[in-house]
């Protein structure tokens, strides 16, 4: 068998697709087996001590797409091509063509593309990127850096020297007179109005989750018009006299309101991926198969548009094989389009694997950029009561010259715009524009960096005005557990935002403040002193996640956990491993993640989760094997939470189907029943202590002993599950064999048993070479040393399956799992079997209209000095104060908190992308010019931070890889406004500004 024979397949638009995930043999036969290494588990605290790829990263052996060479891969021609793109440089008058007469003999490209290709052999975008994947010759560029042609060299030396003759020569593109840039209608527009009961638990008079969000009824000059207001009329006219009501009452107030307006603007800002964008693809026409790496943190939705934009093509494809390898650039990696150019730059690579790598110019000329946003605010507040009465906002994002992500963008900006206060009445509008400016798209943060970092100025300046300390009206205004969102939906769980605040009050920080800024500006003359606080909640997820894992365990006792989540470098393939320890008493010892083919469990899915209709979902849920979704690409922040909670599911499948009935057969052993019999043991009373199982005082099992068991019993030795959550999760009912039905939080099961089983119709096929990914590498041993067993634990090992008489036991009785269980035949070559569910109940679509439920609060302290003379700020210490639910692994919330703080500083303080033609998109931006933090800008030595110990050990682990960013950047102003009393509301705060105010 070829190593190609390792990858799995699946059919998308008449195209066999294969995944060659990390972790799998034919990955693995690309880099050093070292580069993973087995979870090293700390028992007695139960936590890892460092992560899978942790070795990797400190000796700079990590591999990345950007590193693979046409060499490196098995199968693929020697020789190696490489390409780049001419881009134009301006969006206001049509492109003619371009001119490579600087070129001299011998450095002409090989093969030129240009959108005439594109045309003539059907190659285009998935419709997500929109139109012009080339841009023909007379139209004017949709944006500045607008491709418009693919030059391909079938050497690296050649295309280098050419590569710099053209660089920063704009003359090669050739122009028209200046006609304007082109003028488009908005990529989306929002609306969403509250107006709340007598108390803020009482019901809504009108909400998006309760009645409907509002959209524009039509646009006039390229922006929206909202519906004419009608108490009487459509929800949506309904609504928007609720909103006229809220605005008058806002242009009018009574006496005793405060009402304050501002306007906030920030910037474009680049994502700043080390890696820059690449792909490296080959069309082998002989055997019709189109080979991709690329690094993404979608890989599913990269298989999915290249197959269908390859069966488009005119180019014959058989199969795909998508090789998704580790990356880093949350979120600048899921849906960009260097993919896709490098699927066309392949076509045209006459049979030569063809490289197509930014470098740091182009990354910065082309890569998604996190969105400029203007936000016009009005807030009333009561200035008796001190409590907030109603806040109206309009909001523009600048989405670029392709939507991408902007309409989500900008709805989620609207519904976070709250920050963690309570609005009774609250009228919020959000538009993100198109114009000629780069793509801007997923960025961490995604739109409530923007939106909430507005609130906390606008906040402290109200305190400021009415005279009260600025926590303390935050407490007053906070959000309290039970209380409902701008949307109208409760929060899940307890809301723990006032906690944190008072914390952040009896920091030295805070308490000192006053008597700190006059000794420090006493001891440093010419120096100002300030300390500011922030405080935000954030959402985590999309309102549509869903994710498949899979659990194994071997007669030995090593488990293998199989995921769809992505490595983009937030540690994921670590937490998930830990994830399972939970249920299992210790982490996966083997990893495979980015899988996108689950041959064992078969779900099927239609429609868009977001749009359809509640008669569509019950339609296509009487399919058992339906679901409104297939797999989440690893973003908004999901993994610690949506992507746990299906490792978890299956991982307690695993310990309730098959360790905890083989513990209970160990126990039960002997005369009346065995130690077991004397005790009431319930699966709820099971421990896991230093990697052995107990329940009510019974003897602890070591895993291996429980996993030869389960094997020798026939029991589960192995669950996949597939779940979906729309801000909540999806359940069905299950029969898993005892004749019991019961509701799971999952909407898909399939089960391997162990070789035991009596019934063969019924037991599993063993796992081929062929079909089961493996890393090689060194085995771990991990758990604490093995204690010698006692006779009673001996007796069962020697016993193996055997009943305390010798007589085999392994018939249906022990089995009930073999009784009476809706499955299927099993999979070929995967020995599991579909479990069809009795019913689902998946979240009513209604639940969209919700857009969020899930919040984690982060609150940070900012301690800072500003220089009088030069304007420079300096960040002399700051403390976080992070609530998170329970922890996976403390090292990677400590990572993300570190990680979220300096680029929360950077938007503050230094990063700062012009969006037009004096920006990115002339080519000309690197590094040189854009400051990103360093550790000088971010109090490496002295930053601080605690997080918040979970109610209880069941808390959920919350997702936190965005909200870190946040608080900071309000603090930043908010200790500025301290420091020399003067407020900004623009965006970056740069030296030049603080010395215009200071002049």
């Amino acid at each position: 068998m070829s190593r190609r024979g390792f990858l799995k397949v699946t059919v998308i638009a008449g195209i066999s697709v294969y995944i060659a995930p990390l972790g799998s043999r034919a990955f693995a036969a690309l880099f050093e087996d070292r580069n993973l290494t087995p979870v090293a588990w700390d028992a007695a605290k139960g936590q890892a001590k460092f992560r899978i790829d942790g070795t990797a990263k400190v000796t700079g052996a990590k591999i990345f797409a950007r590193d693979v060479r046409a060499r490196d891969m098995p199968g693929w021609p020697a020789q190696q091509a490489h390409a780049f793109v001419l881009r134009t440089t301006l969006a206001d008058r049509p492109y003619l063509g371009f001119d490579l007469s600087r070129l001299a003999d011998g450095l002409q490209p090989d093969r030129v593309v240009t959108a005439e290709d594109l045309a003539r052999d059907g190659i285009a975008f998935p419709a997500f990127y929109g139109d012009d994947m080339l841009l023909p010759a007379g139209k004017t560029p949709a944006y500045l850096g607008h491709a418009v042609a693919i030059l391909i060299y079938r050497d690296f030396t050649r295309f280098r020297f050419a590569k710099d003759k053209l660089k920063f020569h704009d003359e090669i593109i050739r122009y028209g007179d200046v006609t304007g840039p082109l003028e488009r209608d908005p990529w989306g527009s929002f609306r969403f109005v509250r107006v709340g009961g007598k108390t803020a638990y009482d019901d809504d008079v009108y909400s998006s989750l309760k009645d409907a969000p509002i959209f524009p009824s039509m646009m006039r000059k390229h922006l929206p018009v909202w519906p004419d207001g009608n108490d009487h009329g459509k929800l949506d006219e309904q609504g928007m006299a609720h909103a006229d009501t809220i605005r008058e009452s806002l242009a009018h107030p009574p006496a005793d309101w405060l009402v304050m307006s501002r306007e906030y603007r920030t910037q474009s800002v680049d994502t700043a991926a080390l890696e820059p964008d690449n792909a490296n693809c080959w069309y082998d026409a002989a055997s019709q198969t189109l080979h991709m790496v690329v690094p993404t943190q979608s890989p599913s939705e990269v298989a999915e548009n290249a197959a269908a934009m390859a069966a488009k093509g005119h180019f014959p494809v058989k199969r795909l094989i998508v090789y998704p390898c580790y990356t880093v650039g949350y979120g600048s990696k899921d849906h960009y389009n260097m993919p896709f150019y490098g699927l066309a730059a392949a076509m045209y690579g006459d049979g030569l694997p063809v490289r197509l790598a930014n470098d740091r110019y182009e990354q910065f000329q082309t890569s998604l950029k996190r969105h400029a946003f203007t936000l016009r605010y009005r807030i009333g507040v009561d200035k008796q009561s001190g409590l907030l009465q109603a806040f109206a906002a309009d909001m523009e994002c600048n989405g670029g010259g392709r939507m991408n992500f902007s309409p989500s963008v900008a709805m989620v900006a609207a519904t976070a715009a709250q920050s963690i206060y309570y609005f009774p009445q609250s009228d919020l509008a959000s538009v993100a524009l198109a114009s000629r400016a780069i793509d801007a798209g997923s960025a961490r943060g995604y739109g409530t960096l923007q939106s909430m970092a507005a609130t906390e100025m606008m906040i402290d300046e109200m305190a400021a005005q009415l005279g009260v300390d600025a926590i303390d009206f935050r407490l007053r205004n906070a959000l309290r557990s039970g209380m409902k969102n701008t949307q109208g939906a409760i929060p899940a769980g307890a809301v723990r935002v006032d906690e944190v605040l008072a914390r952040a009050k009896a920091h030295p920080l805070w308490t000192q403040r006053d008597e700190k800024k006059a000794e420090f500006e006493a001891a440093h003359p010419g120096r100002r002193y300030g300390v500011g606080f922030a405080c935000v909640q954030k959402d985590f997820g999309t309102g549509a996640e869903t994710s498949f894992a899979r659990v194994e365990i071997d007669e030995t006792g090593k488990i293998s956990l199989y995921h769809t989540a992505a490595e983009i470098g937030t540690g994921t393939s670590t937490s998930q491993a830990v994830a399972v320890a939970k249920w299992l008493g210790m982490p996966a010892t083997e990893v495979h993640i980015a899988m996108t083919d689950w041959p064992e469990l078969p779900v099927v899915t239609s429609g868009d989760p977001y749009l359809m209709s509640q008669a569509d979902q019950d339609r296509f849920a009487a399919n058992p094997r339906w679901s409104p979704g297939y797999a989440s690409p690893s973003s908004a922040t999901n993994s610690a939470f949506y992507f746990t909670h299906s490792t978890r599911e299956a991982a307690r499948l695993l310990f309730m189907q098959g360790l905890w009935p083989a513990a209970l057969s160990i126990w039960g052993r002997g005369l009346g029943g065995g130690q077991a019999a004397p005790l009431v043991v319930r699966p709820e009373d099971a421990r896991w202590v230093d990697g052995r199982l107990s329940a009510a005082g019974l003897e602890p099992l070591p895993l291996p002993l429980l996993a030869k068991t389960a094997h020798a019993l026939g029991r589960v030795t192995g669950a996949t599950v597939h779940v979906f959550n729309r801000w909540q999760w999806a359940e069905a009912d299950w029969d898993l064999g005892d004749g019991v039905t019961q509701r799971l939080p999952v909407d898909g099961i399939a089960l391997r048993f162990g070789q035991g089983s009596a019934n063969p119709t019924v037991g599993a096929v063993p796992l081929s070479a062929a079909q089961t990914p493996v890393v090689r590498g060194p085995h771990r041993s991990g758990n604490a040393p093995t204690k010698p067993a006692s006779p009673a634990v001996a007796a069962a090992a020697a016993a193996g399956a055997s009943g305390a008489n010798g007589a085999s036991s392994l018939n249906t009785s022990l089995n009930p799992a073999l009784a009476g269980m809706q499955i299927a035949a099993p999979v070929p070559g995967t020995g599991y079997r579909t479990i069809d569910r009795k019913r689902v109940y998946y979240p009513p679509v209604q639940r969209n209209n919700a857009a969020v439920t899930y919040y984690s609060a982060v609150g940070t302290l900012v301690e800072l000095s500003v220089h009088e003379a030069t304007g420079k700020v300096e960040l002399l210490a700051h403390h976080s104060i992070v609530e998170c639910g329970n922890q996976i692994s403390p090292q990677l919330v400590s990572g993300q908190l570190q990680g979220g703080l300096a680029m929360g500083i950077g938007h503050a303080l230094h990063e700062y992308l012009p969006l037009y033609e004096e920006g990115p998109g002339n080519g000309t931006w690197n590094f040189n010019r854009y400051h990103l933090p360093r550790a000088l800008d971010v109090a490496v030595w002295t930053q601080t931070g605690e997080v918040l110990p979970p109610i209880s050990e069941t808390d959920v682990p919350k997702g936190i890889a965005e909200v870190v960013m946040i608080p900071v950047v309000g603090a930043i102003v908010n200790g500025l406004a301290h420091a020399i009393g003067h407020r900004f509301t623009d965006l970056p705060v740069t030296p030049e500004k603080i010395q215009e105010v200071l002049a």
